[in-house]
C-alpha cells in the first residue's frame, strides 16, 4: 500500500507531500489541475520512463520519493532478498531523482538500481491504469499476452519452458540455413579455421616467451666475443705477466700500509685501496670462473632461432604481438565451436534442428490446451464482472486459433470476441465495443487480474470517461468493491465514483507570483458535498445540487456498512 508520496520540482508541482489511507482514495479537481502529474509521479516511482521535460521549469532536478507497505509473504519480498535490498518493517521508501544534465538517481531502501530494476519491482507494488488501456484492448496483438497473464500461474512455467526451447530452434535452424545457403564457402571457412586453430595450438606460445628468447640468442650468437672479453677482462687483471692489474693496486696497498699509522688521513686512504684491491680481487676470481663456464651451444641457437622465427611468422599472420596471436586464437576457438567444433556434418546439425523443433512443438501444444482452459475461465469471470455493470447479456470469449508454424509465443493467435446483444453472435471486441464498453471491459479485466496478481495498490486514472447514469454508478460501486481488499486511487469526473471513495482529495492549481502551483487537500464532509455537487451541476451550487450529493454519499456510506 502507498502510504506517502513526496514531490518536488516536477511539472507545476513546486513541493508537495501527500499521506494515502487504505480503501478507496478519490482526486478530483478542474481539468489541468495537475491530477494526472500526481499518478505520473507514482508512476516514475515504479518503474515508469523517466524525462528531463518532468523538471519544473527554472530547477536543476525533480525529486520523487515514495513509502510503501509491503504484506508479508508476497513475491515482492522473495524479489527483494534476490536483489539484494532490505526489507525493514516491511516498507520501502524508493527515492528517484531526475537531473537537468540526464542524470537519473534512483534507490530503493538506500540501495542504488537501475530503471529496469525499479521496473520490475514496481510491478509487484502498483498497477496503473489509464484512458490508454482502453486502446490495449482495441490492439489484438495483446490479446494473446493478457489471456497468458490471467492464467500465468499455470501457462507462465510452461511459456518459460517453451521460450527456453524456442531460442534453441531457432539457434540451430540459422547456423543450419547458413551452412545449407553456401556450404562451399562454410567448407572453406572451416577450412581456414581448422588450419588457424591447429597451427597456433601447435606452437603453444606463451605471453613473455619471445623476450626470455631475443636475451638467450642474444648471449649465443655473440659468444666469442663474450668470451674474448672475459678473458681480456682476467688478463688485465691477474694476468701471468709483471706488474698486471692486483699486482699494481698491490704494491700501491703495501706502500701506504707503511704510512697508514702516522696520520688518520693515511689511514683512510689505505683503507680504500686495500677495498679497491680485495673486490677487484674478487672481480677478477668471478671473471675467471664464468669464463671457464662458457660453452658454445650450438644446437641451442638453432631452436632458439627457430622458435623465434615461428613466433614472428605468427605474429606477421595474426597480430602484432604473443598477446594479440593468442587472442586470435580464442577467438578462432571459439568460432569452431559455434560451427560445430569442425566436427559436426550438415546431416548431424538437420537432426539436431528437428529433434530442437519437436521439443519446441511438444511445448507448444501443451501451452495452447492451457490457453483453452484459461479462455473458458476468462469467459465466466468476465460474464460475472460484466453483469455488475449492467452487460449482463454480453457474451466475452477468447478465440484460439491454433498456427502451423512456430513463434516466440508458441502456435496460438488470440483474438476477443463480444456478443454485446442477443442474437447478434458473436464478433471481435476491436470492431464493434463503445467507448463505455471498453471501460467496462477494462475494468471487468482489471478486477479480474488483480485479484490474481496481488497488488494490493490499483490506480484508475479516469478509467470511467464515456459512461453516465447507471453505468456510471455501477463502475463507482465496482471500484468501491475493489478498494475493499485493494488500496485504490482513482481520478474522476463523476459524482458517482466521487461519492462512493473512503478518501477524498481536491487537486487545484493556481498562479503564485507569477508561476503556476498545483496543491492539494483533503476535503471536509461539508466541502466534499460542494465538491460532488460541483460534479453534478457545474460551477453553480444549487441546494437541489447539494441535497444530491449528500444522497448520493449518504447511500454509498450505507452500502459500505452492509
Amino acid at each position: 500500500m502507498l502510504q506517502e508520496l513526496s514531490i518536488q520540482n516536477f511539472a507545476i508541482i513546486p513541493k508537495l507531500n501527500i499521506s494515502f489511507q487504505p480503501g478507496m482514495t478519490v482526486l478530483t479537481g478542474e481539468t489541468g489541475a495537475g491530477k494526472s502529474i500526481i499518478i505520473d509521479a507514482v508512476g516514475l516511482l515504479t518503474g515508469g520512463r523517466g524525462s528531463q521535460d518532468f523538471i519544473r521549469e527554472g530547477a536543476d532536478k525533480a525529486v520523487l520519493q515514495g513509502l510503501i507497505d509491503v504484506e508479508p509473504g508476497q513475491p515482492i519480498t522473495q524479489l527483494l532478498d534476490e536483489l539484494g535490498i532490505p526489507l525493514e518493517d516491511n516498507q520501502l521508501l524508493i527515492h528517484r531523482e531526475l537531473h537537468k544534465s540526464g542524470r537519473n538517481v534512483i534507490r530503493v531502501n538506500g540501495s542504488l538500481v537501475n530503471a529496469t530494476t525499479l521496473k520490475e519491482i514496481g510491478q509487484h507494488l502498483v498497477d496503473i491504469h489509464g484512458q490508454n488501456e482502453h486502446q490495449e484492448l482495441m490492439q489484438v496483438e495483446r490479446h494473446l499476452s493478457l489471456l497468458d497473464e490471467y492464467g500465468k500461474k499455470t501457462i507462465g512455467p510452461v511459456l518459460e519452458k517453451y521460450r527456453a526451447a524456442y531460442d534453441t530452434y531457432r539457434s540451430l535452424e540459422s547456423a543450419f540455413h547458413k551452412r545449407q545457403a553456401d556450404e562451399q564457402a562454410w567448407a572453406q571457412r572451416l577450412d581456414m579455421l581448422s588450419f588457424q586453430s591447429k597451427e597456433l595450438a601447435d606452437a603453444s606460445l606463451v605471453e613473455g616467451e619471445e623476450e626470455m628468447l631475443e636475451a638467450e640468442y642474444q648471449e649465443l650468437t655473440n659468444f666469442q666475443d663474450v668470451l674474448a672479453a672475459l678473458s681480456k677482462a682476467h688478463e688485465a687483471l691477474d694476468g701471468d705477466w709483471d706488474n698486471n692489474g692486483l699486482e699494481t693496486i698491490s704494491t700501491a696497498m703495501s706502500a701506504m700500509e707503511d704510512i697508514e699509522e702516522l696520520s688518520p688521513k693515511y689511514a683512510t686512504l689505505t683503507e680504500a685501496v686495500r677495498g679497491a684491491y680485495y673486490e677487484l680481487q674478487e672481480a677478477a676470481s668471478e671473471i675467471l670462473s664464468v669464463r671457464d663456464g662458457l660453452e658454445f651451444d650450438e644446437e641451442r641457437l638453432r631452436e632458439v632461432d627457430d622458435r623465434l622465427n615461428l613466433i614472428r611468422s605468427l605474429e606477421r599472420k595474426y597480430g602484432a604481438t604473443i598477446t594479440d596471436v593468442l587472442a586470435h586464437q580464442a577467438k578462432v576457438d571459439a568460432e569452431l565451436a559455434e560451427m560445430g567444433g569442425g566436427e559436426q556434418s550438415a546431416a548431424e546439425l538437420a537432426e539436431q534442428v528437428e529433434v530442437a523443433e519437436q521439443k519446441a512443438r511438444t511445448l507448444a501444444e501443451k501451452l495452447h490446451e492451457l490457453r483453452l482452459k484459461a479462455a473458458k475461465q476468462l469467459a465466466t469471470k468476465i460474464h460475472e464482472q460484466l453483469s455488475d455493470l449492467y452487460m449482463e447479456k454480453a457474451v466475452f470469449s477468447a478465440h484460439i486459433t491454433e498456427m502451423k508454424e512456430l513463434n516466440a509465443t508458441g502456435l496460438d493467435a488470440v483474438e476477443f470476441y463480444i456478443q454485446t446483444n442477443p442474437g447478434e453472435g458473436a464478433k471481435p471486441l476491436v470492431k464493434i465495443a463503445s467507448g463505455g464498453e471498453l471501460s467496462r471491459m477494462m475494468l471487468a479485466m482489471k478486477t479480474i487480474f488483480s485479484r490474481e496478481q496481488g497488488i494490493t495498490s490499483i490506480i484508475f486514472d479516469e478509467v470511467d470517461t464515456g459512461v453516465s447514469g447507471r453505468v456510471a454508478q455501477a463502475i463507482a460501486e465496482k471500484i468501491a468493491v475493489i478498494g475493499r481488499y485493494s488500496q485504490v486511487l482513482t481520478i474522476t469526473h463523476l459524482p458517482q465514483v466521487a461519492a462512493v471513495a473512503d478518501n477524498h482529495y481536491f487537486i487545484e492549481k493556481q498562479v503564485v507570483g507569477d508561476r503556476t502551483e498545483t496543491s492539494i487537500h483533503t476535503l471536509s464532509e461539508d466541502e466534499r458535498v460542494n465538491e460532488v455537487a460541483r460534479m453534478l451541476s457545474g460551477d453553480e451550487l444549487t441546494d437541489a445540487a447539494k441535497e444530491n450529493a449528500r444522497d448520493l454519499i449518504q447511500r454509498a456510506v450505507a452500502k459500505r456498512s452492509e
